[in-house]
């Protein structure tokens, strides 16, 4: 089906690119303005206060005036109700596009395809024979394909584990993910032109580096708060049951810091992580879960008792970094160092705090 491009339409999506950049700052605006975005979401999933999903379509009411609004739309779910991809808030794609400084004649690698609508943009700006853009999920690379045909564009767009890049169209002065990933791929720093700036979502920021030399590149984290969905890995259930028998320990820090405060440097120093939470029948917080891939699980109530198991102490990291950041951390202030061996983020100065982001994300 093709979703026709109306008055109404043209005009909420030009008002769209005009609140999305009122000063007209970036050259993106008229990317903005001239892409439909309805043709990419045609529908979308709305959660209720209940937590359960409702399918808006194209037609419905509120359907147009939403996808031209500043917001994240879930545009696919697994058969659990997890949301598996979705249309990201359009101020953040924004910050991600400005940041990559594209110029004339640049070639872009995308890992992270999803709906389509991030290669439309690029594929305006630059042309579509500069564009690759892989996904790993061959449903979702068919939709995007048809959706960028129905609106004009034809970047290459293949099925593939975009951490893994795509080496016959290599070199890429310019590399943006648009899934959450835990490190940057190596495959990606192998196949990036020298100079190249490489753009991607790690724990909950926006890592923004540039290549000095091959395999080294420096750079520091986008200011700009951040979550995207992961990439596809297998995972693991959290051990809440059998944490529950454990001898509770005591605990200063207050459980709603992993959820605010803490929620980015915990991020970078347990990636991958997952967290929950519980809540009383008025909404007021009573504890969080955290659980790793090890199979480490921990507890923390409000009342301070707080419960682990596994091979790792996930509160004590917790902990460690409610000590090294007593006030709110900057996430411009952290920086990043990469090298062939190892990457490195540093907070202020490589003799502050510092963590080691975990490697193989093309393995």
């Amino acid at each position: 089906m093709t979703w026709p491009d109306t008055k109404a339409s043209a005009a909420l999506r030009h008002k769209f690119a005009a609140d999305l950049d009122p000063q007209r700052t970036t050259e993106w605006a008229e990317a903005f303005a001239a892409v439909p975005r309805h043709v990419f979401v045609p529908r979308f999933y709305a959660q209720a206060d209940d937590r359960s999903w409702r399918t808006v379509y194209w037609g419905d009411p509120g359907h147009l005036e939403t996808v031209y609004s500043d917001q994240a739309l879930t545009t696919q779910l697994d058969e659990h109700g997890i949301p598996t991809s979705s249309s990201s808030e359009p101020a953040l794609m924004l910050a991600m596009l400005n940041a990559l400084d594209v110029r004339d004649g640049d070639t872009v690698f995308e890992l992270g395809t999803g709906t389509g609508y991030n290669a439309a943009l690029l594929s305006h700006r630059l042309g579509d024979h500069k564009v690759t853009s892989l996904d790993v999920d061959p449903a979702l690379v068919e939709g995007a394909v048809q959706r960028l045909e129905q609106a004009g564009y034809r970047p290459f767009v293949t099925a593939a584990d975009g951490a893994r890049g795509y080496p016959a169209r290599a070199p890429y002065a310019r590399i943006i993910a648009t899934a959450a990933l835990r490190s940057v791929p190596t495959a990606l720093l192998d196949q990036a032109a020298p100079g190249a700036v490489i753009v991607a979502p790690i724990g909950y920021g926006v890592l923004h580096t540039t290549l000095i030399a091959p395999g080294h590149a420096t750079g520091r984290f986008l200011s700009t708060p951040a979550h995207f969905m992961p990439r596809r890995v297998p995972t693991i259930a959290p051990a809440f049951e059998a944490v529950r028998d454990r001898e509770p320990t005591d605990t200063k820090v207050a459980p709603a810091e992993v959820l605010d405060r803490l929620r980015f440097p915990l991020s970078i120093a347990l990636p991958g992580h997952n967290s929950c939470s519980w809540r009383d029948d008025d909404g007021k917080l009573t504890a969080v879960g955290l659980w790793a891939e090890d199979g480490s699980t921990a507890t923390a109530h409000v009342s301070g008792a707080v419960r682990q198991i596994g091979p790792r102490r996930l509160w004590d990291v917790v902990e460690d970094l409610a000590a090294a950041f007593p006030g709110v951390p900057r996430r411009e202030e952290f920086r990043v160092t990469v090298t062939p061996s190892r990457q490195t983020v540093w907070y202020e100065s490589p003799d502050g705090p510092t963590w080691e982001l975990p490697r193989g994300e093309a393995t």
